[in-house]
C-alpha cells in the first residue's frame, strides 16, 4: 500500500548543505575514517558557565510550562537594551520577537511581508535558506551577487537595477556566510536610500554582528528611516556558543511582531522559557567568554588564510567578520562539489562547496574555522596534499 502524497510545494524547499555534509562526514566516522570537520558553522566551545546555570535555575524555579509567545518580559527588554545600546537606536521591548532559534524570524518575516508573486532580493552567495524559503511561499527569488573583487560586498549600480515595483523585501547578511564579507557604508547608504525610496522591507541577517575583525558593526537599522522598515535578526547560537538552545530574535515595527506572534501561535506556541532565562544571563551577564572566543577566532582565521593562500592554485580572501573562509578553488578544478566531495572521501576533510550557496559562489569553497587550531593545521595538511595530488 502506498501512502498518501506530499503536497507539490515541499519540492519548493532546499536543505542546508552543511548538515548533509555532515551527515556524510559522521557516515564515514563510523567506518572508522578520521574526518577534520570544517563544514558546520558551530562553535567548538562549550556554553559559558553562568548561562548554563541560569538555565538550571529557572528549571529548578518551575521555567517548564507555556512562555508568553512573543517571549518573556525579561528577556525582551534584555534585546531591547542590548541593540539600542550596540546600533545606537531607540529600541522597545514592543519591538522584540523571541523565537526558538534565529532562523523562525527569517521564516515568519517573509511569510508576513511577502505575497506570491512579490520579488525578494537576496544575497548570492548566501546563506541557502534565503532562496529556499522565497521560492516556497512563491515570490521570486532576485540574486544579488557579492563580487569577490569587492571584498564580497555588492556592486551599489547593480542593486539600483534590481530594484523593481514588485520588490517587497531586500535580504541583507553583514558580516555575511559564507563569505565572512562586510558591508561597508557605501553599500548601508545605498540600501537605506533605495528601502525609504521605494518602501520596501530590509531584513537585516546580524547574527555574526559581535564577530568582527578590525572594524565596528554598522546595522541598516541606524539609519535615517529605517526603524519603520527593518527586520533585525539576531540570536545567541554564534556569539554565546549557543547552537543547539535554539534561542534567537527579530527587533522589527510593533505592528510586525503582532503578525509574527499569530504565525508562532499557529506553530511553535511559544519559545522554552528555561532557555530565555539563559538568554537573558547571555546578554546581561559578564562577556569574558565572547571576547576570549573571539579571540581565538581571530587567531585561528590568520593561521587558516595564510595556510591556504600558501597552496598552489588556491586563493582566499581575508574575511572581516565571521567565521568562514571562502577559497576561490577554480585554478585546481572547474567543479566545486565534485572537489568537495573527494576532499571529503579522500582526504578526510569536511567542507562545503560554494555554488550551494548560490550560482555566484561557484568555484569556492566554504571552511568553517570554529574548530581547534590543530584541526586547522591537519586539514591544511590534507588540504595541501590533495590539491598537489589534484595539480598532477
Amino acid at each position: 500500500m502506498h501512502t498518501p502524497a506530499l503536497a507539490a510545494r515541499n519540492e519548493l524547499l532546499n536543505t542546508e548543505s552543511a548538515f548533509e555534509v555532515l551527515d556524510r562526514a559522521r557516515a564515514l566516522e563510523a567506518t572508522g575514517r578520521d574526518v577534520v570537520h570544517l563544514e558546520i558553522g558551530q562553535p567548538d566551545f562549550p556554553t559559558p558557565g553562568h548561562i548554563v546555570d541560569a538555565a538550571f535555575k529557572a528549571i529548578q524555579d518551575g521555567a517548564t510550562g507555556y512562555a508568553p509567545t512573543v517571549g518573556i518580559p525579561e528577556l525582551r527588554e534584555a534585546v531591547a537594551e542590548t541593540t539600542a545600546d550596540s546600533r545606537g537606536v531607540d529600541v522597545t521591548p514592543a519591538q522584540v520577537a523571541i523565537t526558538p532559534g534565529a532562523k523562525p524570524i527569517m521564516f515568519f518575516s517573509l511569510l508576513a511581508c511577502v505575497e506570491p508573486g512579490d520579488e525578494v532580493i537576496y544575497p548570492d552567495p548566501g546563506f541557502p535558506i534565503y532562496e529556499s524559503v522565497i521560492r516556497f511561499i512563491g515570490a521570486r527569488p532576485v540574486p544579488l551577487p557579492l563580487r569577490e573583487d569587492l571584498g564580497f560586498r555588492f556592486d551599489v549600480d547593480q542593486l539600483r537595477e534590481l530594484v523593481t515595483p514588485k520588490t517587497r523585501m531586500l535580504i541583507v547578511n553583514s558580516p555575511g556566510n559564507p563569505t565572512g564579507g562586510v558591508l561597508g557604508d557605501r553599500e548601508l547608504d545605498a540600501i537605506a536610500d533605495l528601502a525609504t525610496a521605494n518602501r520596501f522591507w530590509v531584513l537585516s541577517d546580524e547574527v555574526y554582528s559581535r564577530l568582527l575583525y578590525g572594524s565596528v558593526h554598522r546595522s541598516i537599522l541606524s539609519y535615517d528611516g529605517m526603524a519603520d522598515l527593518t527586520i533585525l535578526l539576531d540570536g545567541v547560537s554564534k556569539t554565546y556558543a549557543m547552537t543547539g538552545w535554539r534561542l534567537g530574535w527579530g527587533v522589527m515595527p510593533e505592528r510586525l511582531v503582532e503578525a509574527l506572534g499569530l504565525l508562532m501561535v499557529n506553530s511553535n506556541s511559544c519559545t522554552a522559557p528555561f532557555t530565555q532565562h539563559a538568554g537573558v544571563a547571555a546578554l546581561r551577564g559578564p562577556q569574558d567568554a565572547v571576547d576570549d572566543m573571539h579571540a581565538e577566532f581571530a587567531a585561528r582565521r590568520d593561521l587558516l588564510i595564510d595556510g591556504l593562500n600558501a597552496i598552489d592554485g588556491m586563493r582566499c580572501e581575508k574575511p572581516e567578520g565571521a567565521f568562514y573562509a571562502f577559497p576561490n578553488i577554480t585554478a585546481l578544478s572547474p567543479d566545486d562539489g565534485r572537489f568537495a566531495r573527494d576532499l571529503l572521501e579522500e582526504a578526510g576533510v569536511a567542507t562545503l562547496w560554494g555554488s550551494s550557496f548560490g550560482s555566484h559562489g561557484a568555484g569556492h569553497l566554504r571552511l568553517s574555522y570554529a574548530n581547534s587550531r590543530e584541526a586547522l593545521a591537519e586539514a591544511l595538511r590534507r588540504i595541501r596534499a590533495f590539491a598537489e595530488n589534484v595539480s598532477r
